[in-house]
């Protein structure tokens, strides 16, 4: 069954494309509302989890307890700021040999992974050593 076409849909998408922060469903509402002032944020999160569902962008879990959204479906690592809760892409080699080790000694099927990297962004280091 095709989709059908949605111009909301569309607009949340293009404005998730141009983004490289991983913004949250929040953020994409208070930005396409501007074009779109009658949205509401039940469907702006409704079309970001379709989006994701159907896999055209990324549903990222941090563990902040907000879903951040990443139009970036390729291969790649996120890092996650514990004071400002940026996150941002890592631009690293992939560690998909990861599954071979987590395999080696799993009766199981393992399927993928999904590794974030948690510290410190450089912004908040740079602000930090300022108030010291």
């Amino acid at each position: 069954m095709a989709l059908k076409y949605s111009r909301q849909r569309q607009v949340i998408y293009d404005f998730l494309m141009t983004r490289k922060d991983h913004p949250t469903a929040e953020t994409v509402y208070q930005n396409v509302r501007q074009e779109y002032p009658n949205i509401s944020l039940g469907t702006v999160y409704r079309n970001l989890t379709l989006l994701a569902d159907m896999g055209t962008i990324q549903r990222l879990r941090v563990g902040d307890g907000i879903d951040h959204f990443d139009a970036d479906t390729s291969e790649h690592y996120h890092f996650v700021c514990s004071e400002c809760g940026g996150v941002t892409d890592l631009k690293m080699e992939s560690i998909a040999e990861i599954l071979e080790t987590a395999r080696k000694d799993f009766d199981g099927e393992i399927q993928g992974h999904v590794t974030y990297f948690y510290g410190i962004c450089d912004k908040c280091t740079k602000s930090n050593l300022l108030r010291k």
